[in-house]
């Protein structure tokens, strides 16, 4: 969970803030939090598509922004990107990655030459395919599966990093929670000028 913390990054915004109407300063910080919180969606998106095997529309499909909005008599605003659970408490499924049976060749290339015929996973962009021994796809194609024990049963899924935890990895944070703070002062002070216009006579 990604919050915009002005108090703590802005001290010119609250500044001016405080040299202002109360209604004025408030609609301008709302927009401005609005516009900031909503482009950190696509770079948050970016960035975790980089560096894990996803595209930015899956991510984008996992990513939440909760809107800041003005309450009369209150002056406290909050904006919140996150990434929402498909299933509370459960990672994805390493069908997700499934990059096909490794063959002498990719095996090879993977440096799991004791591998050949085993499914290959590529969770990162970078670094070679990961191989989970004894993995099989079950469920119509949509499950990956381990047998639990050397007998046929049971069987249980098999679970990797999911796009909130891709989120919440930190220097992912820092590089979208950087884009924040460069770009929430500029929005501001358009918004503000914008505001200041009904203002003026």
């Amino acid at each position: 969970m990604i919050n915009i913390s002005i108090r703590h990054n802005f001290p010119q915004v609250i500044q001016a803030l405080k040299e202002l109407p109360e209604k004025a300063g408030g609609k301008a910080m709302v927009r401005a939090m609005n516009t900031t919180i909503t482009q950190a969606k696509p770079a948050m998106a970016q960035q975790i598509s980089k560096e894990f095997n996803v595209t930015s529309a899956q991510v984008k499909e996992r990513l939440t922004v909760r809107r800041a909005i003005a309450k009369p008599g209150e002056y406290r605003f909050e904006a919140e990107l996150k990434a929402a659970n498909k299933a509370k408490g459960r990672g994805a499924n390493l069908i997700a990655f499934q990059d096909g049976v490794l063959t002498k060749r990719t095996a090879k290339r993977a440096g799991r030459a004791q591998s050949i015929g085993q499914l290959g996973f590529q969770i990162k962009r970078a670094g070679g395919r990961k191989v989970v021994t004894g993995a099989f796809i079950g469920n119509d194609g949509r499950t990956v599966f381990i047998r639990v024990g050397k007998k046929r049963m049971p069987i249980k899924a098999v679970s990797t990093i999911d796009i909130t935890q891709m989120f919440n990895t930190r220097r992912i944070n820092e590089v979208v929670v950087a884009t924040i703070l460069k770009r929430f002062e500029a929005n501001f002070n358009r918004e503000l000028r914008s505001v200041l216009k009904g203002y003026i006579k």
